[in-house]
């Protein structure tokens, strides 16, 4: 990974990132790089207009070597500053989802390149780590929360510490934007109508109180159900008529006008997007991955029992 260290602590580095790689083989990358990046750039006019959206978890060092490159959740505060600095140099404006929804709407091509950071869960290394490599390029970003771990106290989620109402507010006061992850984060497909309701609504509710501005933007929470259409046309019904405007989820992919604006497409990033990943994510060579990940959702739903179980599940 081209991050900048040391020459001793990077070849040390490069040779355990090796083994990492070898024995984590990501095809997922090679079959970007390698395969479909090639294919990009001779068929380059598609006629679609593409902004990526970035999607992270938690900026810290804490996560196992175990889990899998793709699976993992954890951005090491050196490869987020690392993304930014690159989002920087090479003049993407960062912009909200909600941002997104109007440029693409507008039904014209805009020459710049624009770029959306979003983060789920309402992690406190947010506010410790992730937000001073923001202020530092001036750069914002859009933050999903469970209202239930974000108190007056720091409570903790999956293990983790949750950022405070007082720290929320200090970020939006210095620009963060921040929008609904739900109250609870559950597996809203399995909920009745009166829960989904209270999850979506309750959660606005809190954050639009403590921060008194409205709340227009709701991150879906696990994989996306995609393929079950009448799920998917409920919740939109609810997202509509609770005062939301846009929301982002897990399928894969960056989005495009042809989408529709509750359920736009992130792309995942962890410690081990390296610069070329991520620069290939960011122009688009890894949207291919959608259909590998609709195809997979399709056929796991049957054994699941109607759990949803998907490539991507974050």
């Amino acid at each position: 990974m081209d991050f900048a260290e040391p020459k001793s602590r990077a070849v040390a580095h490069a040779m355990q990132g090796s083994t990492i790689t070898m024995a984590n083989f990501r095809a997922d990358r090679f079959a970007t790089l390698y395969f479909f990046r090639p294919i990009r750039s001779i068929v380059s006019g598609d006629g679609n207009w593409r902004i990526p959206i970035l999607m992270y978890h938690s900026i810290g060092e804490t996560e196992g070597e175990g889990r899998h490159p793709y699976f993992r959740t954890e951005t090491s505060p050196l490869a987020f500053e690392t993304h930014i600095k690159y989002l920087h140099d090479n003049r993407y404006t960062v912009i909200s989802p909600e941002d997104v929804v109007g440029l693409l709407g507008s039904g014209r091509v805009d020459t710049k390149k624009y770029a959306v950071v979003t983060f789920d869960d309402g992690y406190r290394d947010f506010y410790t780590n992730a937000f001073p490599i923001l202020d530092k390029y001036r750069m914002s970003a859009t933050v999903y929360l469970p209202t239930a771990y974000i108190q007056s106290h720091s409570h903790l989620f999956k293990g983790k510490e949750c950022m405070t109402w007082d720290e929320v507010r200090e970020m939006h006061a210095a620009g963060i934007k921040f929008g609904s992850h739900t109250v609870s984060h559950p597996q809203l497909e399995l909920l009745s109508d009166a829960d989904l309701r209270r999850e979506i609504r309750t959660s606005k509710d809190a954050i639009e109180a403590e921060l008194g501005t409205p709340v227009r933007s709701f991150a879906y929470p696990y994989a996306f159900p995609e393929q079950n259409h009448k799920f998917t046309g409920r919740l939109r019904d609810l997202l509509e008529e609770s005062g939301y405007e846009n929301g982002v989820s897990t399928i894969v992919g960056s989005t495009h006008s042809l989408e529709d604006k509750f359920f736009l497409k992130r792309l995942p990033a962890n410690s081990c997007d390296d610069t070329a990943f991520l620069e290939a994510k960011l122009l688009g060579d890894y949207d291919w991955l959608h259909a590998a990940q609709y195809f997979y959702k399709k056929l796991a739903r049957p054994a699941a029992n109607g759990k949803t179980t998907s490539v991507g599940a974050q």
